[in-house]
């Protein structure tokens, strides 16, 4: 018990010594911030069902007639294109996931839009949305730090197996 006690002080004695000759360090230094660019983008996504958009999770509902499914969750990879042609040239992908949850089919977006070609080689835009009318910009990473803007999208062709969707976005980034 005694030493336990002996213990216990010598602890609080190190302890207290350490909080009195560590201080918390912080040096302000002055913001500058680069300017603001606005940059316009425009490329089309290629989506192949059960390829490069998969359901990954679905509620068991016996009642829905929709085409698509409520309460679905959708994981993509899509590539990105310089056009709608099939052969037009890859620029970069879009992964991430899409929650299909209106009765509506409309979706809630989380999703990266990544550049591996060009000017913004290793850079990307990170959409967090509802679907309609566009999507929100909310970040971004390399040539698009800082990023915040919308996407507008337009479909261009939609069947069983094939989605083609044109996209121009508005960014405003440093």
């Amino acid at each position: 018990m005694r030493g336990t006690l002996m213990l216990s002080w010598i602890l609080i004695i190190c302890l207290s010594q350490v909080a009195v000759q560590s201080q918390y360090y912080s040096k302000s230094r002055p913001y500058h911030p680069r300017p603001a660019k606005v940059t316009n983008l425009h490329f089309f996504m290629h989506e192949h069902t059960g390829v490069t958009a998969v359901v990954v999770a679905q509620a068991n509902i016996t009642s829905n007639n929709s085409s698509v499914p409520f309460a679905t969750l959708v994981a993509v990879n899509d590539p990105l294109r310089t056009g709608p042609e099939p052969d037009s040239e890859v620029i970069g992908n879009v992964q991430g996931i899409s929650l299909l949850a209106g009765s509506n089919a409309s979706s809630t977006q989380y999703i990266e839009f990544g550049f591996n070609t060009g000017k913004f080689n290793g850079s990307s835009l990170s959409v967090f949305s509802r679907g309609e009318p566009g999507l929100a910009v909310v970040g971004g990473r390399g040539g698009f730090m800082m990023a915040k803007g919308i996407a507008l999208f337009n479909p261009i062709l939609i069947n069983a197996t094939n989605v083609i969707i044109e996209f121009n976005f508005t960014v405003i980034h440093h």
